[in-house]
């Protein structure tokens, strides 16, 4: 037999695939145009278009739950940095997308990365802002207004800082994966340029979280980069149902006695208070090294022990290992 086809095979072929081949019903004929000739009907195939140099790694519904988780971290990342950088500041989730991990070094400018571990997960992350952004935000924390600076390094000094503002970053990324996942962040490195952030092979794909911080009248961009690799082995509980269901597990007795834990282990400040007094502004003005106040405490009265300004024991001062000390000999109760 051979394998060569003749041109009536071929032609039939052909015909088959148009559906006119001899075995189908006549079709109808189709009206030919003045002064034109008749076009053959095609049918119309639907496609979708498939990059197999990017595939997709996370489904819709995947998808959907890593947003939300994103927004969430966005959302509390503000609030921590506002609160350290005593200014407004709000963050916000501008796009998710998967990509190959060169393409999301390539779209990135002169940036300052912070990358960072999440055990149990294995791997690591990147935490990338502007140098505007992050020079800004260290000229508020120094007791600036917020003006950014020309440059594309930090000194010795900055370094410890920037660390710090990552720190807090960081606490909102703990908060975001706690209904999915209890993980544990730590920052590994700072860097100034991306080619030592080296986080996954450069055709891996990655998730992308592009957003946008705005503080003061400044608006600058920021990003986070989670590799699929290292979210790989917890992919079956980014769901939806997942999600929601956990979200009414917040107030079991396991998470009260690890609140009641960290709550344990918070610091506060206590601040003493001998006694108080009144003054004229002119006599204040005149208070000179050597002066005697008089307070309105008796010799041998107790003295106020308040914590966050707030009056919560009561005691005596005495001298101990030459400190001064008080001894508590009260408890304010709340009524």
């Amino acid at each position: 037999m051979s394998e060569i086809l003749s041109q009536a095979e071929i032609e039939a072929l052909l015909a088959s695939l148009t559906g006119e081949d001899s075995g189908s019903e006549p079709s109808a004929p189709v009206a030919t145009p003045v002064g034109g000739s008749a076009r053959p009907q095609r049918k119309t195939i639907a496609y979708e278009v498939y990059d197999f140099r990017r595939p997709d790694k996370f489904s819709r519904d995947q998808l959907r739950t890593l947003q939300m988780v994103f927004e969430t971290f966005a959302r509390l990342c503000s609030t921590n940095l506002a609160t350290y950088l005593r200014a407004p500041m709000h963050i916000e989730l501008i796009s998710l997308e998967q990509i190959p991990f060169e393409d999301y070094l390539r779209s990135l400018k002169q940036s300052a990365f912070i990358v960072f571990s999440a055990p149990p997960l294995s791997g690591e992350s990147v935490l990338e802002m502007e140098f505007s952004l992050a020079f800004t935000m260290l000229d508020r924390l120094l007791g600036g207004s917020g003006k950014p600076i020309e440059r594309t390094s930090f000194t010795d000094i900055e370094k410890p800082l920037m660390l710090a503002l990552g720190e807090r970053m960081l606490m909102a990324f703990r908060s975001a994966w706690e209904s999915i996942l209890q993980v544990d962040p730590k920052i590994e490195s700072l860097e100034t340029s991306a080619q030592f952030v080296q986080i996954a092979p450069p055709s891996d794909i990655v998730i992308t979280a592009m957003m946008e911080a705005r503080l003061g009248d400044r608006r600058d961009a920021m990003s986070l980069c989670v590799p699929h690799m290292v979210i790989k082995p917890i992919t079956p509980r980014l769901s939806s149902q997942n999600w929601v269901s956990s979200a009414g597990k917040r107030s079991t007795p396991l998470l009260r006695r690890a609140l009641v834990q960290h709550l344990h282990r918070t610091t506060v400040t206590c601040h003493a208070r001998l006694g108080r007094t009144r003054l004229r502004l002119r006599e204040l003005v005149q208070l000179k090294v050597g002066d005697t106040l008089v307070l309105d405490t008796p010799v041998n009265g107790k003295v106020d022990l308040l914590v966050a300004n707030r009056v919560k024991f009561r005691g005596k001062p005495a001298i101990r290992n030459r400190r001064l000390v008080i001894s508590i000999t009260d408890v304010v109760s709340e009524a």
